[in-house]
């Protein structure tokens, strides 16, 4: 009888461990499917993280998706640069958003 309970609480721990995985596994962000130029040492003077300018980006555009991104500066400003494309429409829409503050620099629209 003993041996029963020690093999089945084996069990129970094996089982709730692959469960923990499973789900710290679900819980990691997905590989991102686009290009990305983000230098470490600008990285660092951001407080608007990749994550939240990439929103702030893809609600500007409406059915956009992200195919480059840059983490640059330009003129005196710490700007996340989207190049966002549009399904059925030619060309990018370039959307820069403020690393500092989150707000919206300027949006083009570039003709391939």
């Amino acid at each position: 009888m003993r041996n029963r309970s020690i093999t089945s609480i084996f069990g129970l721990l094996a089982v709730l461990s692959i469960v923990t995985v499973g789900g710290l596994a679900a819980q990691q962000p997905a590989a991102r499917a686009y290009k990305r130029e983000v230098p470490a040492e600008l990285l660092s003077q951001t407080k608007i993280s990749e994550d939240s300018a990439r929103a702030v980006a893809l609600a500007r555009v409406a059915g956009s998706a992200v195919k480059t991104l840059e983490l640059e500066r330009e003129h005196g400003l710490l700007i996340w640069s989207f190049d966002l494309t549009v399904a059925g429409k030619p060309g990018i829409e370039e959307v820069e958003v403020d690393a500092l503050t989150g707000k919206i620099v300027s949006v083009e629209h570039e003709d391939s």
